[in-house]
């Protein structure tokens, strides 16, 4: 059903944005939020530099701007830095706005972390640099799933900081920030030789963290479920 749907592209510097929705003024409402947030965001940093750096959570500011706060909670969650959630945060915000215009069916993904709600159902496929499975399989999302974030980290794809061997580690919940948090916390934990331990370790750290639903870890030919996932489906 995406096919009737508006679909806008753009980025700003490190930011790769894609939207589809079914109402178009919602999208242009949705970017202009999406430049003024993250225009915030780049004037809190050069205030605060630091915050660019960070690899653990970091305390409250005074006067965060609205995405610092998004941030700064979701990275707590999931005990990374706050730079760890800023695709996500930026795609929940661009939801909320096209939520706000009465959006029926509204989709926003940042650099492959995405913030979903549909009244209809529709495929989200899943990346992967295990080309086996990569774009393959994918979650069905119907509107009992929604609002949904889903994000997916991966030690050997990914331009952001990973500590783990991964392929991928998808994350859903209940936002796009905390699910891109998250998703780095887990893959962070997938490492070491006995690739079945290692995905197990991940699936722990799954379970530590407070407001995710599931998560689909994979590496090499194996792979860890948890967690009340949306249904997995083939890709064609």
């Amino acid at each position: 059903m995406t096919e009737s749907l508006h679909e806008y592209s753009f980025i700003i510097d490190e930011s790769k944005i894609h939207i589809k929705c079914d109402n178009k003024k919602a999208i242009k409402i949705a970017v202009e939020e999406i430049r003024r947030h993250r225009e915030q965001l780049v004037k809190f940093i050069k205030k605060h530099p630091e915050f660019l750096f960070k690899l653990k959570p970091v305390a409250n500011y005074a006067n965060m701007p609205r995405i610092v706060r998004l941030m700064t909670v979701s990275s707590k969650a999931a005990d990374v830095g706050p730079m760890a959630s800023v695709a996500g945060a930026l795609a929940d915000i661009g939801l909320e706005a096209m939520l706000r215009e009465k959006a029926r069916v509204a989709i926003v993904e940042d650099g492959g972390e995405i913030a979903v709600f549909t009244e209809k159902p529709i495929l989200i496929s899943i990346f992967s640099s295990n080309t086996s499975l990569s774009s393959k399989i994918g979650f069905l999302l119907e509107k009992k799933d929604c609002p949904i974030g889903v994000a997916t980290s991966s030690s050997k794809t990914s331009h952001a900081i990973s500590f783990g061997e991964a392929d991928s580690v998808t994350v859903v919940a209940n936002n796009a920030s905390l699910a891109d948090a998250a998703a780095t916390a887990i893959c962070n934990a997938v490492f070491g030789e006995d690739i079945k331990e290692s995905i197990r370790r991940g699936l722990e750290r799954a379970r530590a963290i407070e407001g995710i639903r599931g998560v689909l870890i994979i590496r090499e030919d194996s792979s860890g479920l948890w967690g009340n996932l949306p249904e997995i489906v083939k890709v064609r």
